[in-house]
């Protein structure tokens, strides 16, 4: 603070210098890794945002696009737990469904290092402190467990402990949580298998490739009942260190939009729409046996 540094060292400032000085200069931000310079001050005027075309809001996800977190792979249907989200939040924002442009973007893609094409990414990306070096998150619109998954009538679906599950075979989507749970909590003794997508691991369980399948629990309820109908959910894994996983929003490093999306998350969660939409879209994705 320049001014304010001058009138200490001197001791020749009136009061009023010192409190314009400390007026002028910039406040620390708690948020300074997560949120752009300048972001404070940004109106959040709805519909009038500094987006990537002037009156659009542009929403990325990933292709194909997973139920129940969307409806027959089509995200801008408004159907399905993420789709619903993006448009609540979206209206939060100022801009109704006429004036957002979905984008179809890879996975890993979202949150790597790089320049972004869209305004913020929504696919059941978890908020971590390595991903936020890359990019900007808002804060969590759900509270998420990982899940395995393995054929009914398989040595794996009678897994009853994390120590059950350190020799089998086990696979996940390469660059999410669900692999990070493999590594970090499982630690199995065979090399776990990753793959660019879901769909693939899926398929390596129907094929006998792994013996089991780490996934959101969600998903997990999903692909058993209506995808992969001869496997179960073993169970669930607690959350690590006592802190909930959560999924967030994904915007570029240092994007003006950050402060503006969370308010809008924050402002959906507080008038209770999240927990409206969790209840209609993920309502049966309540409960499975965990894995201690």
């Amino acid at each position: 603070m320049p001014l304010a540094a001058r009138a200490l060292r001197h001791a020749v400032a009136t009061t009023a210098l010192l409190v314009t000085a400390v007026g002028c200069a910039p406040q620390p931000d708690e948020k300074a890794a997560d949120t752009p310079s300048g972001s404070a001050g940004n109106t959040c005027a709805k519909g009038e945002l500094a987006t990537q075309t002037s009156g659009k809001l542009t929403i990325a996800t990933d292709e194909p696009a997973y139920e129940p977190w969307f409806k027959d792979g089509k995200p801008a249907s408004g159907e399905g737990f993420e789709s619903a989200v993006a448009y609540a939040v979206a209206k939060q924002l100022g801009y109704d469904r006429s004036a957002v442009v979905w984008q179809s973007v890879p996975f890993n893609k979202a949150f790597a290092p790089g320049e972004k094409t869209f305004d913020f990414d929504i696919n059941q990306v978890s908020i971590s402190d390595e991903r936020k070096k890359a990019v900007n998150f808002s804060s969590g619109y759900y509270d998420v467990r990982q899940a395995v998954i393995a054929l009914k009538d398989s040595k794996a679906a009678k897994a009853k402990s994390v120590a059950d599950l350190k020799g089998l075979k086990l696979g996940a989507q390469v660059g999410t949580t669900s692999l990070g749970y493999i590594d970090d909590v499982v630690k199995p003794t065979r090399e776990p298998a990753a793959y660019a997508k879901n769909d693939q691991a899926k398929s390596a369980l129907k094929n006998g490739q792994v013996d089991a399948i780490v996934v959101d629990l969600p998903t997990a309820f999903y692909i058993t009942a209506a995808e992969v109908t001869d496997a179960t959910i073993v169970g669930q894994f607690e959350n690590r260190g006592g802190t909930a996983e959560q999924f967030g929003l994904v915007l570029d490093k240092g994007s003006a939009l950050t402060a503006c999306v969370t308010d809008a998350v924050d402002t959906l969660r507080e008038d209770g729409t999240l927990a409206e939409l969790e209840q209609q879209w993920l309502s049966d994705a309540v409960d499975a046996p965990v894995l201690k």
